[in-house]
């Protein structure tokens, strides 16, 4: 009976810590209107070009979309390596003014098999100022990025 109990209390406590990480997930991801990367297909953007998605799926706590089921399939193999960078924000303002900033979801970067996003209007692309100190940036925002979900 007492190992029963030790069993439940240890399955609740991981439940609520699973629970916890979902919670996490969303109060930081960009999401708009539910779904992250603005609908687009995260797996399509490592085949060269962003495309809006169609399927949906969610991967805790975040919905994606996904243009075809080959995609969505590759997505569930390995989500770590399709989810973007930053929980979707623009990974310059990250590394640069540790701050969330909106993104236009087709200006994007992959490096070393990382997917980042960048802010993008008429008057400014922050694509081209990460390109210009990139290194020094991906070390800055991934130390931001970590306060920032403390």
């Amino acid at each position: 009976m007492k190992y029963l109990l030790i069993i439940l209390l240890a399955f609740t406590s991981l439940r609520s810590f699973a629970q916890e990480d979902v919670a996490t997930r969303k109060k930081h991801f960009l999401i708009e209107k539910g779904i992250a990367v603005g609908g687009y297909d995260p797996v399509s953007y490592f085949k060269g070009k962003p495309q809006k998605g169609k399927i949906s799926f969610d991967y805790q706590g975040i919905s994606y979309r996904f243009a075809n089921e080959a995609n969505l399939e590759a997505f569930k193999k390995s989500p770590q390596k399709y989810e973007p960078a930053y929980g979707g924000w623009c990974a310059y303002a990250m590394g640069a003014k540790n701050k969330k900033v909106d993104v236009d979801p087709t200006n994007f970067k992959i490096t070393n098999g990382v997917l980042y996003l960048f802010y993008k209007d008429f008057f400014s692309n922050t694509l081209d100022d990460w390109n210009e100190a990139e290194v020094t940036l991906i070390k800055q925002a991934n130390i931001n990025w970590k306060n920032t979900i403390k």
